[in-house]
């Protein structure tokens, strides 16, 4: 039996192409809404964390790692513990923390565990009001959001 060199072709190219079709990796859906509202209410509780001159429970939504990031009127500090003492250092009494508020301006979800927020903050203190954006990267670590790294000037 004689086949032409066109249809063994394309049989050939037929057994290849089914054997290389991608099978499609399963993966929850990440409902982007449920997640940037976490992240938000976990911002907002920093706020009262603040509010209530509790800086150890504000510094919970940070990611407790040497590989934090903190970039600040100080430049950067890289560390949790460092960047725990600075808060200590520059706010260390009711006085000094005044009120804070956040405004969210801008949050993107940016993968299943990856998000960036940009946002502006208000202390209202005595003698001053100062103001100024900061921009938050979140990761999901352990199945919760971290600040991973936090840029804020003001």
């Amino acid at each position: 039996m004689k086949i032409s060199t066109g249809i063994l072709l394309f049989l050939l190219i037929s057994i290849f192409n089914s054997s290389c079709k991608k099978v499609k990796s399963v993966k929850p859906e990440v409902n982007k809404e449920m997640e940037m509202n976490k992240i938000t209410d976990i911002l907002m509780e920093q706020k009262d964390d603040w509010n209530a001159n509790n800086i150890e429970a504000f510094m919970e939504a940070y990611w407790n790692s040497g590989e934090l990031t903190f970039i600040g009127s100080r430049g950067m500090t890289k560390g949790w513990q460092q960047t725990l003492d600075n808060y200590k250092e520059s706010y260390p009494d009711a006085a000094a923390m005044g009120k804070l508020n956040f405004e969210v301006i801008e949050l993107d979800l940016i993968g299943s565990d990856d998000a960036i927020m940009i946002g502006r903050y208000t202390l209202i203190r005595e003698k001053d009001t100062p103001t100024g954006l900061f921009t938050l990267r979140w990761k999901k670590i352990n199945g919760e959001w971290k600040i991973i790294s936090d840029q804020t000037c003001g």
